[in-house]
């Protein structure tokens, strides 16, 4: 069979003793921790010219090799999670997605999906992005909120995600800031990329080769004693390109604990900018505050323009009444 993903690695100190399956997982980010477990017991996995099991405990300065071939599709499975419908007719499905809840299944989230709950819920769906993402056009973070469409039909998918490469859709989020920007409204024009060190994250990288071109208007709509509501309107689509460029700027999303917005949030910080030490209360946000309110596209039946508008999750309102003394 032919090879898939080569991938040569050398052991360095630091994961001394590490579990050859929980190493590799760490490195190889397109591939389960299962998958890779099934690749080494294969013999698809090499440590200094033998083969291992997924259990293995490494040595510095080892050296692994990979030929690792096509992982086995893993279908999502159906569940019955309820979702918020916006809209619905025969081409396309407009959902108000949920915090903790990741779109298409990955590494580390199999199960409780939107696509699983999809699934469950229509029988028909768009095959074009593949087994894995029926419907799927484009996507939100795990614990972004609000509106994504779902083609119900192949022919809807590729004229709606046709806008999405064209740029011609109209994307509205809104997001509480730490910090108060200091201009009323401006346009973030500044390419975002790989982060230097951290994996998981981007960052603005002007001369990175894997950097893209992203622009960003935003619009400051309430200011409060340390924190704002701001409107942003992301004309490019990068991986965490609000979060990163309003980061950038120096006003990180609250409860944003990738980019440092102030993680988790409690009630009295948003009344006074301070944390009360044992105040036993529950944290009014725990996962980055920032929510898809708005999208508009043009119909894949007729061309016209379609809106669909989000309501504001319960812990974004919740946050809003205590920034406004209204709770």
């Amino acid at each position: 069979m032919e090879v898939h993903r080569q991938v040569d690695i050398t052991v360095p100190e630091t994961d001394a003793g590490t579990r050859l399956d929980k190493f590799l997982a760490g490195w190889i980010s397109d591939y389960s921790r299962v998958q890779l477990r099934r690749a080494i017991s294969n013999g698809e996995v090499l440590v200094d010219g033998k083969t291992a099991k997924p259990s293995y405990r490494l040595i510095p300065e080892q050296k692994i090799e990979c030929q690792l071939l096509a992982p086995a599709v893993e279908l999502p499975t159906p569940e019955n999670i309820p979702l918020d419908i916006i809209y619905e007719d025969e081409y396309l499905v407009a959902i108000n997605k949920p915090s903790a809840m990741v779109v298409h299944p990955a590494k580390g989230h199999w199960k409780g999906t939107l696509v699983s709950a999809l699934s469950h819920h229509f029988q028909s769906l768009s095959n074009v992005g593949g087994p894995q993402r029926p419907g799927i056009i484009h996507r939100l973070d795990r614990d972004t909120t609000g509106v994504i469409v779902i083609a119900k039909t192949d022919l809807a998918h590729k004229h709606i995600a046709s806008q999405f490469e064209k740029r011609t859709t109209i994307k509205e989020y809104l997001c509480l800031t730490l910090g108060i920007p200091d201009r009323d409204r401006d346009n973030i024009d500044l390419p975002i990329g790989p982060h230097s060190y951290q994996r998981e994250r981007m960052a603005v990288r002007r001369d990175h080769p894997k950097a893209r071109n992203a622009q960003t208007f935003y619009e400051v709509q309430e200011r409060f004693r340390h924190i704002a509501l701001v409107k942003a309107a992301p004309k490019t689509g990068r991986t965490h390109q609000i979060r990163v460029h309003l980061t950038h700027l120096g006003y990180p999303i609250l409860a944003d604990k990738l980019y440092g917005g102030k993680y988790p949030v409690s009630a009295a910080f948003l009344k006074t900018g301070r944390d009360i030490e044992k105040d036993g209360q529950e944290p009014v946000l725990t996962r980055q505050a920032l929510h898809a309110a708005r999208l508009t596209i043009a119909h894949p039946k007729d061309d016209t323009p379609i809106t669909f508008d989000a309501s504001l999750p319960n812990d974004f309102i919740h946050a809003l009444k205590i920034l406004r003394k209204e709770d």
